[in-house]
Formats: C-alpha cells, structure tokens, sequence
C-alpha cells in the first residue's frame, strides 16, 4: 500500500468572503516540491474570481487518468522492446449533470499522438492501450468512462 498527498494551500484576500466576491485561486505542493497554482474553472466560477491562467481540479482530474495511461502505455512498450519515441495526448473530459442533478465528469477521451521508432501494427497498439487501460491506477478508481482513440 502506499499514500500519495498533495497540500492545498488557500488565503482569504480581504475582497469579500462572505459575500462570496473571493478568488478561489489557490496553491497545490506535492512532496517533490513542485508547486501549482490552482483554482476553480471560470466555467464554474466566474472570472475575477477564478484564474483562467491555473490548473482547475477538473482538467487535473483529466491530466491524471491520460498521464497514468501513458506511464503505464510507456512501460508495456518497452517491457515489449517497441520504442515510442513520442507521446502526445489532447485529452478531454466532459462534464455534464446527471439524473441526479450533480455535476460530474462522465467522459474521459484520450486522443494519443504516438511515434514509434519503426512500424508497429495497429493492433499491436491497440492491445497496448488496453492493457494500460486495465493498470492504470486513476482509471481503476473512477466511474467515468474512458474511452482511448488512436490517431
């Protein structure tokens, strides 16, 4: 077993807490020492009182599962000896309302630009991407549908 944190550091900015006229920006540090301004999405919060310019939790939540895909992708290659020499993910998540009326992420697309350093066959892709789907931590923990389509 193992734990995995992060702190998340918040400020009140004197602008207004109470009437809810604050900045929901905010710091992320994780144990490595890397830091990440964060905030609410201005597609939930209205700027000023969102950054448009940090990582809001939804397109971290995105980043996560196409970041775990592509660790897990990497190392089945090379456990296979096929050299990928390039990984690029445009990856979008889909919020919607459910039935339930609750906000949620119900679809994750990864769209992966992979290089390889000579031919692998689509197939051979193919069982790679869905053998890394099977192992990635992130996608094992949630519900949202996760969809892989090559390009």
């Amino acid at each position: 077993m193992a734990d995995h944190g992060a702190t998340i550091e918040w400020r009140d900015d004197g602008a207004g807490f109470t009437t809810g006229r604050y900045s929901r920006a905010h710091t992320w540090v994780f144990d490595g020492g890397a830091q990440v301004v964060a905030s609410s999405s201005p597609h939930n919060v209205p700027l000023p009182f969102s950054d448009a310019g940090a990582v809001d939790p939804e397109e971290a939540f995105v980043a996560a599962i196409a970041s775990c895909h592509m660790l897990w992708f990497l190392g089945l290659a090379a456990a296979k000896k096929i050299a990928v020499t390039g990984y690029t993910d445009h990856a979008v998540g889909t919020q919607e309302t459910g039935a339930d009326g609750k906000a949620w992420i119900s679809v994750v697309r990864l769209r992966p630009e992979i290089t390889f350093a000579g031919e692998v066959a689509p197939d051979v892709v193919a069982a790679l991407h869905d053998a890394a789907h099977e192992r990635c931590f992130i996608a094992n923990s949630v519900k949202t549908e996760i969809i892989v389509e090559q390009v």
